[in-house]
C-alpha cells in the first residue's frame, strides 16, 4: 500500500515541477528573442507582431503554472486529502441504492473539478484573450455557452456513467469490456451526430458561398479521393479572432469545416494548400490510427482499472477506506493522468511526425510555398510564437516548432520547383 502512496506523491511532484520547469523555460525564450524577429520571418512578420506573441505567450504560460498547482493541490485534496472519501459519506447519508448513490458522487465530483476550473476560463478569456484582441465573446454568450456545455455533459456523460456503474456492480469481473464497449459505441455515435446536431447547437454553421473557392475545393477533394457532406463556414468570429480549419464526422458525415476569420484572411491558394494539409491526415490515416490509438489506450486502462478495483490496497493507498464502484472509477481518472503525464513526449512526437506527412501530401496535391504562406500568416494573425523553447516544444507540441515546418516546407517547394524545371 504505501509504495503506491509513495509512487504517486513522487509522480504528482515531479510531474508538477516538471511543468512549471517547463513553463518558466518557455516564458524565458519568448522574452529572449522578444526584441528580434526570426531571419525566415523577417520580412513577412512585423516585429510589432513578433513581440505582441512573445507578451502573449509568456501571459498564457504565467497563468498555465498557476492553473498547475491548483491542479495538483486538487487532485491531492480529493484523493490523499480524502475528498472523494468525505463526498461519499456525506452521499450515503442519504441512504441511495446504486448506482444513483455512485453517479451522485461521481458528478460531485465533476463539479468540483469544473468550478476550480471556472476562474482560469474566465481569466484566460476576458483578460488575456481579450487584452491581446482575440476575444469576441460577451459575457452573456460565455455564460449561454457554459450552461449548454453543461446540460450536454448531463445529457451524455450522466447517462454513460451511470451505464458504467451499473456494469461495474453486476456484470462480474469482465465488467470493463462492457464498459469498453459501451463507450465505442458512445464514441462512434458522437462523431456521427457531433456536426449534424451537437455543433449547431453552438454556432451557426453555413455552406460555402464563394463559387470559385467551392469549385477549387471540389477539385482538389476530387483528386485526393475525398467524398464529404459539404464544405461550411463556421461563425468562430463570434467568440474569437483566431483562425482555423477542421474535418468533424465520420462516415458519410463528414463535413468540411473553415472558421470565417480565416477565409477572411486567406486567399484561394493558401486556403486550398491548408485543405491540401488537412486532407493528408486523412488519406495517410492519422485519423484511423488515432482512433485506434485511443480505444487499445481506453480497454488497456479499463482492463487495469478491472484488476485495480478488487484490490482493497488501490483505496486505501489514494485516501479511500471504503471501496466502492465510484471510488475506483474517479482514483482511476484522477491518478492515472499522473503517471501517464511522463508520455506526453513520446505522443507528441507522434503527432509531429504525422504533421511533416501532412505536409508532403500537401505539397503534393497542392503548392507547398502556399502552405507555408498560409501558416505564416496563421502564426502571425494567432500570435504564435516563432521561438518557442526547444525542449519545451519537444515535450508538449503537437505540432513541428514554426522555424522547422517553415524551413522543410520551403524545401519541398524547392524541390517541386527543381523537378518541374527537369521535364
Amino acid at each position: 500500500m504505501l509504495w503506491l502512496t509513495a509512487a504517486f506523491l513522487i509522480a504528482l511532484v515531479c510531474g508538477t515541477a516538471l511543468r512549471l520547469w517547463l513553463a518558466a523555460r518557455q516564458i524565458a525564450a519568448a522574452r529572449d528573442h522578444r526584441e528580434r524577429v526570426p531571419e525566415p520571418f523577417s520580412n513577412q512578420v512585423p516585429l510589432a507582431d513578433h513581440r505582441k506573441a512573445a507578451d502573449y505567450t509568456v501571459a498564457r504560460a504565467r497563468l498555465a503554472r498557476i492553473e498547475t498547482v491548483v491542479d495538483a493541490l486538487v487532485v491531492l485534496g480529493l484523493t490523499l486529502g480524502g475528498g472523494i472519501a468525505g463526498i461519499e459519506a456525506l452521499w450515503l447519508r442519504l441512504d441511495w441504492r446504486e448506482p444513483w448513490g455512485g453517479l451522485a458522487v461521481v458528478l460531485s465530483v465533476a463539479a468540483i473539478t469544473a468550478v476550480v476550473g471556472l476562474p482560469f476560463s474566465i481569466w484566460r478569456t476576458f483578460r488575456i484573450e481579450a487584452a491581446f484582441g482575440f476575444n469576441r465573446i460577451s459575457p452573456r454568450l460565455f455564460l449561454i455557452d457554459r450552461v449548454k456545455g453543461l446540460l450536454l455533459a448531463l445529457a451524455i456523460g450522466g447517462p454513460l456513467v451511470l451505464a458504467a456503474l451499473t456494469l461495474m456492480e453486476r456484470a462480474g469481473r469482465r465488467w470493463w469490456l462492457y464498459v469498453w464497449l459501451v463507450w465505442l459505441a458512445v464514441s462512434w455515435t458522437l462523431a456521427w451526430a457531433w456536426p449534424a446536431f451537437i455543433a449547431p447547437l453552438f454556432n451557426h454553421f453555413t455552406p460555402l458561398g464563394d463559387a470559385s473557392l467551392k469549385a477549387r475545393i471540389e477539385t482538389l477533394l476530387a483528386r485526393c479521393g475525398f467524398a464529404s457532406k459539404g464544405v461550411f463556414v463556421v461563425d468562430s468570429s463570434r467568440r474569437t479572432a483566431h483562425g482555423n480549419a477542421y474535418f468533424t464526422g465520420v462516415g458519410r458525415s463528414k463535413r468540411i469545416v473553415f472558421f470565417d476569420s480565416l477565409l477572411e484572411r486567406l486567399g484561394a491558394a493558401e486556403i486550398e494548400a491548408v485543405l491540401a494539409h488537412e486532407l493528408g491526415h486523412f488519406r495517410l490515416k492519422h485519423i484511423r490510427q488515432g482512433l485506434i490509438l485511443s480505444a487499445a489506450a481506453s480497454l488497456a486502462g479499463l482492463a487495469l482499472l478491472g484488476w485495480l478495483a478488487h484490490q482493497g490496497w488501490f483505496y486505501a493507498a489514494l485516501g479511500v477506506h471504503a471501496p466502492s464502484a465510484a471510488s475506483a472509477l474517479l482514483l482511476f481518472l484522477l491518478v492515472a493522468p499522473v503517471f501517464l503525464f511522463f508520455l506526453t513526449p513520446l505522443t507528441a512526437s507522434w503527432s509531429r511526425r504525422h504533421e511533416f506527412a501532412a505536409d508532403r501530401f500537401a505539397a503534393e496535391h497542392a503548392n507547398a510555398a502556399d502552405l507555408a504562406a498560409a501558416l505564416v500568416k496563421l502564426y502571425r494573425d494567432n500570435a504564435t510564437t516563432l521561438t518557442p523553447d526547444r525542449i519545451n516544444s519537444a515535450f508538449y507540441d503537437s505540432h513541428p516548432p514554426a522555424l522547422a515546418r517553415i524551413a522543410y516546407l520551403n524545401q519541398l517547394a524547392s524541390r517541386r520547383s527543381a523537378s518541374a524545371a527537369t521535364r
